[in-house]
């Protein structure tokens, strides 16, 4: 009976979507679906975002103000702290942050407390989507058996599903409506259902058998591309050990057509996926008395790479006979990556706090970003008027667009480069992660 009148519902439009978790990840789809003409209610524990929202003002780069005001003038996305308004949706996607805690285990805090939610204002007949990166198992666990310890029967009363999430902040090429979406039920009823629904808003719907496989799927992806920037990062070491350029190497390698997928080396790994994931995955495999010595070696390799960084400045510093102690060092990129604003797991953040440790006058410039807090909660504020040429050396983290290299390479004394924005440079000031020490510096040492 639920399972036809949600059928109906969802080809007739008439399906009240609820998205918890208004940011990186709910925020696009949300908007997705009130542009496909669904009324949205997305519900979030921060009033501040909140109201922003509400006077469509986005903080997600992804989503346009203009984009935000329409959705929100069109009465079709109503932003909100009150949970009570989950008694009137009739699917609701969980996007919840999924962050781990300080013994690298799973925080589930998030998904629980979405949960209780939902289980307070609970309707027969929702279709309820988790989205959250997580360990396989966890919508049984976490979501079926609560809800079906209500009486609610999965598949009959109640409608479930895993669809992990693929955002890429920044992406101009995919987002979320032509990123294709693998998704798992737990039931075939459940199933269908969220591809009914997904499709209207997702050019393509890739279904797996279950909700199990939809988890794992997402851990593999993201496990995939740590394991493998941790081996262009050993790579890049080891050919400044071998005084060869790691980015011509793979540069030359990248021409060949088949069996080989080009990465490149950088400062370390960020943002909301690759740094967090794969331990997902490891805790899950521990759990089973199995033990994946790939991960735990990759997530050692890539969390040195900020220590990479400042053994660079240091070789930089010291062939101008200066140490890092009371040298003034700007980085310049604080974000994980080009062009955005999310400093999320940012190596920025280490190789900053690292700089400082060793007592340097560190600054930085990020015109993405206009504040952090440091390891003890206390702001710190882009130099936004900052002259490249008052700075012992320039460390290049995050290659954002907005940067002038000529007027880097003009300006600057000495540049530390880990993103290769000195491509084809053969000054005797730039020094690479991944490539030996220039000819002249290195006479000099």
């Amino acid at each position: 009976m639920y399972y036809e009148a949600m059928q109906e519902k969802i080809n007739t439009k008439n399906v009240t979507v609820g998205v918890i978790g208004l940011g990186y990840v709910g925020l696009p789809l949300a908007i997705e679906f009130a542009e496909a003409g669904y009324p949205v209610i997305g519900f979030d524990i921060h009033e501040g975002k909140v109201n922003q929202l509400a006077q469509g003002d986005s903080y997600i780069i992804d989503i346009t103000n203009q984009k935000l005001t329409v959705a929100v003038q069109n009465g079709l996305f109503a932003p909100t702290t009150d949970f009570s308004k989950l008694s009137e949706v009739d699917a609701v996607c969980i996007c919840v942050p999924t962050p781990l805690t300080k013994s690298q285990e799973p925080d589930m805090s998030y998904i629980i407390a979405a949960v209780a939610e939902i289980k307070r204002y609970m309707k027969p007949g929702v279709l309820i989507t988790l989205e959250s990166t997580t360990y396989p198992g966890t919508t049984e666990e976490l979501i079926q058996a609560e809800i079906e310890a209500l009486g609610y029967r999965v598949g009959e009363d109640f409608f479930l599903c895993f669809s992990p999430e693929r955002v890429d902040p920044g992406n101009k090429t995919f987002q979320t409506k032509n990123t294709p979406k693998v998704l798992g039920g737990t039931t075939p009823n459940c199933c269908q259902l969220g591809e009914a629904l997904y499709s209207q808003v997702i050019d393509n719907v890739y279904l797996v058998s279950s909700t199990k496989v939809a988890e794992m799927t997402k851990l593999l992806e993201n496990t995939f591309r740590s394991i493998n920037i941790a081996f262009i990062n050993e790579m890049a070491m080891l050919c400044e050990a071998l005084d060869m350029n790691v980015w011509e190497v793979v540069d030359a390698a990248a021409t060949k057509p088949f069996g080989f997928m080009k990465f490149t080396p950088g400062p370390g790994i960020g943002g909301h996926c690759i740094p967090l994931d794969p331990m997902y995955l490891s805790w899950k495999a521990k759990g089973a008395n199995f033990f994946s010595r790939f991960i735990e070696l990759a997530q050692e390799t890539n969390k040195k790479m900020p220590e990479q960084v400042i053994h660079k400045v240091s070789q930089a510093l010291n062939s101008d006979y200066k140490s890092i102690r009371g040298s003034k060092v700007l980085v310049l990129g604080m974000a994980y990556k080009p062009d955005i604003d999310d400093v999320r797991e940012s190596p920025a953040l280490d190789v900053y706090e690292l700089l400082h440790q060793n007592g340097a006058n560190v600054s930085y410039y990020d015109p993405h970003v206009a504040f952090f807090r440091n390891e003890a909660g206390t702001p710190v504020y882009s130099e936004e008027n900052a002259h490249y040429g008052d700075y012992d050396a320039v460390v290049i983290l995050t290659n954002h667009c907005v940067f002038n290299s000529a007027e880097i390479m003009a300006d600057a004394k000495l540049i530390v480069d880990t993103r290769n924005m000195f491509k084809g440079e053969n000054s005797e000031k730039v020094f690479r992660i991944g490539s030996g020490l220039p000819e002249r510096r290195a006479m000099m040492q």
